[in-house]
């Protein structure tokens, strides 16, 4: 995988500043790569079994299986999404086959889950992957009770961050209100839509190539940057 070194943006002053992190009414987490450290690589057995998907299921080698894949991340957003537009695939067949990995890099996190309980406000949970998935990642953590909701890519009606219809459809079907929400991710892009929306940003960088905000404008929506997520919640201030 390509790799560069991450971006750091500047924390946000004036009214984008920390006060905006400890009034939060509602605070929503991504979920892969965000909760926990992306050096777990879990990433890399879901890349490998969407491979193995589209070689099964269009019965053709894994290189081109490959170049598929990247095609449909590429236009579409996921690859799912890809295969759902341009082929009709049923998504619960897809969705099974690429979240049936193997936890065991990802550890149990009591530093998280004590910064959690300090947040004020409400936890959420959007992302890409399903519930299922999510219930899983959560469960390994340890921190599935902090959480009220996931609202995952079935709940999307399948359209995947960073297009603005999800956001919107997760905004109203949870009552939550942008300007008191604060939005966490490890995908720079995926921070814009949240963004131009008045929610809060906080990104948490890794390595990888798609982490990093690549077009012109992705960087100016990051609000705070959080290497280490645990310490950067820790740290904020009591609510008043």
């Amino acid at each position: 995988m390509t790799t560069v070194a991450p971006a750091r943006p500047a924390a946000a002053a004036g009214p984008l500043s920390g006060a905006r992190l400890t009034a939060a009414e509602t605070w929503i987490f991504d979920l892969d790569n965000t909760l926990y450290p992306a050096d777990c690589n879990l990433f890399a057995q879901i890349d490998r079994r969407m491979g193995e998907f589209i070689a099964r299921h269009f019965g053709i080698g894994l290189d081109e299986a490959r170049q598929r894949q990247k095609g449909f991340f590429q236009t579409h957003g996921t690859t799912l999404r890809g295969l759902m537009v341009e082929h009709a695939l049923n998504p619960a067949d897809f969705l099974d086959y690429v979240h049936d990995i193997d936890l065991a890099p990802v550890a149990p996190a009591p530093h998280l889950g004590a910064a959690l309980d300090r947040l004020p406000g409400r936890k959420v949970i959007f992302t890409n992957g399903t519930v299922a998935h999510a219930g899983r990642v959560l469960g390994r953590l340890g921190i599935a009770d902090r959480f009220e909701a996931v609202f995952d890519i079935i709940a999307a009606d399948y359209l995947p961050k960073p297009r603005e219809e999800p956001y919107r459809r997760l905004l109203d079907s949870h009552g939550i209100a942008p300007a008191g929400a604060v939005m966490v991710e490890d995908m720079a892009r995926n921070l814009v839509p949240a963004a131009a929306l008045g929610m809060t940003t906080v990104w948490v960088p890794t390595a990888a190539a798609w982490s990093q905000p690549d077009r012109p404008g992705e960087a100016a929506h990051i609000h705070h940057t959080a290497p280490d997520l645990p310490a950067f919640l820790a740290a904020l201030p009591d609510p008043a």
